[in-house]
């Protein structure tokens, strides 16, 4: 199944949505469809007109391939312009994930900051990608392509506090318009940055990710490639501080991204 399928799944029978091995990162389902999924779950309930300010996401246990699992919704509270919106995946009885999201008008406001530039990076023809191996790389990166123009890449030994460059869809699939949903897929498609510093394989996951987006989204498809960079803030006993950001090719901000990683070494 595609990742279009899989989040059309969600909008027909969220009460049984069933993800195949294709999609899998170790023995779990990667993280950034589960997000994206249950996303799209909690947008189905909330007022037109008010897109997603933040989602903060924590992965409570594995969510298994080939076994159905439940997208339910909780709306907590509608306010004139914003909507506070809780969800959760369900498997087997027990609880794999849980997001809160916030969703918000757009108001008339003084107040205006610009982001920050984009930073430099090597052009995407330059930059090494990395390729879907089967038994070597998650079996997910199959849908997701990724070029390294920054750091190592993981369990490469190489201590950097960066790691970025380049992440689209691959172009096999249909050049739909992104939304916030594939841009969860889009951020959460790189590993820890913390992996680089490795020697030799080792388990590493998201425990915890707070997701900010820059409204209005530019019109992009997906096989239009986005700028990421990730910094490690902080790592140790075990768990690492990474905080990223999300661009267009021409340096237009998309998402802001802070993650608490694990890894098992």
């Amino acid at each position: 199944m595609t990742f279009a399928e899989l989040i059309h799944a969600v909008h027909t029978r969220p009460q049984h949505v069933v993800v195949p091995p294709l999609w899998g990162q170790g023995r779990a389902t990667f993280g950034g469809l589960v997000a994206a999924m249950l996303y799209e779950a909690m947008r189905l309930k909330v007022p037109a007109g008010r897109p997603v300010r933040s989602l903060s996401i924590t992965f409570v246990g594995p969510m298994l391939m080939g076994e159905a699992a439940a997208f339910e919704v909780e709306v907590l509270r509608e306010g004139k312009s914003v909507s506070q919106v809780l969800g959760r995946v369900v498997q087997n009885g027990s609880m794999v994930a849980m997001a809160q999201g916030s969703f918000g008008a757009s108001r008339v406001s003084a107040v205006r900051v610009e982001a920050e530039p984009a930073p430099a990076m090597k052009a995407v023809e330059e930059c090494q990608e990395l390729p879907y191996i089967k038994d070597v790389t998650p079996e997910f990166t199959r849908f997701l392509a990724m070029r390294w123009g920054q750091g190592g890449m993981p369990f490469s030994n190489t201590p950097s506090r960066h790691m970025g460059g380049w992440v689209r869809l691959r172009s096999d699939v249909s050049h739909d318009k992104v939304s916030e949903t594939h841009l969860l897929a889009l951020v959460d498609a790189w590993p820890p940055a913390v992996l680089s510093y490795l020697k030799a394989p080792a388990p590493g996951s998201s425990l915890t990710w707070t997701i900010e987006f820059v409204h209005p989204l530019p019109s992009l498809t997906t096989h239009d490639w986005c700028l990421y960079q990730a910094e490690i803030e902080h790592a140790l006993d075990g768990y690492g501080h990474i905080a990223a950001r999300l661009w267009t090719k021409d340096g237009q901000l998309l998402a802001l991204s802070r993650q608490t990683t694990t890894v098992f070494d």
